[in-house]
């Protein structure tokens, strides 16, 4: 059982470093455009065509840069080398080519991604959050679409189990 292990190791060692050279990974996400100006997708949300930049970043220099760009269903994939496990790395917009909707939305205009084989996942795809832009102006449809989430109530409680974190007074 020792030595399957030991093969297993060294296959997977193997086919990450071939020939000295370590594999890359692909950046993948969508950018969209906030008809709604909600802060989130909805319904009449529309996948746009823009570029990204997915880029490292070590105490606020950019260390590397791997540029894409969307095709038409807002997607991007975009090829990074190498490891990146020392590094923040975040995909970023860079710009829209939608008139009335340039403008990246506070907060939703990066999202980190994680470029190491060193963190479980055995793919070299990496999955990003939608990153968006916001239109200028709600759609008109836009009133009558989110009606319905402001009779939302939120409510947010507290379990405690004694022993597990002792008690709360």
């Amino acid at each position: 059982m020792l030595v399957v292990a030991c093969v297993l190791a060294a296959l997977a060692l193997a086919e990450r470093d071939v020939a000295g050279v370590k594999r890359g990974f692909v950046a993948q996400g969508r950018v969209f455009r906030d008809t709604c100006c909600a802060g989130f997708e909805t319904s009449t949300s529309t996948y746009i065509r823009g570029e990204v930049e997915c880029r490292s970043k070590v105490i606020g220099t950019t260390i590397c840069s791997f540029e894409g760009t969307t095709d038409h269903t807002g997607t991007y994939n975009i090829l990074v080398a190498d490891e990146h496990e020392n590094e923040i790395c975040e995909s970023v917009l860079i710009s829209s080519p939608e008139s009335g909707c340039k403008t990246a939305l506070q907060g939703c205009e990066r999202a980190q991604v994680f470029l190491t084989h060193n963190n479980g996942i055995a793919s070299d795809m990496r999955y990003t959050n939608s990153l968006r832009f916001l239109k200028d102006s709600s759609l008109p449809v836009c009133a009558q679409l989110l009606q319905p989430m402001s009779n939302l109530k939120f409510k947010v409680e507290y379990y405690f189990t004694s022993g597990l974190f002792g008690s709360m007074s």
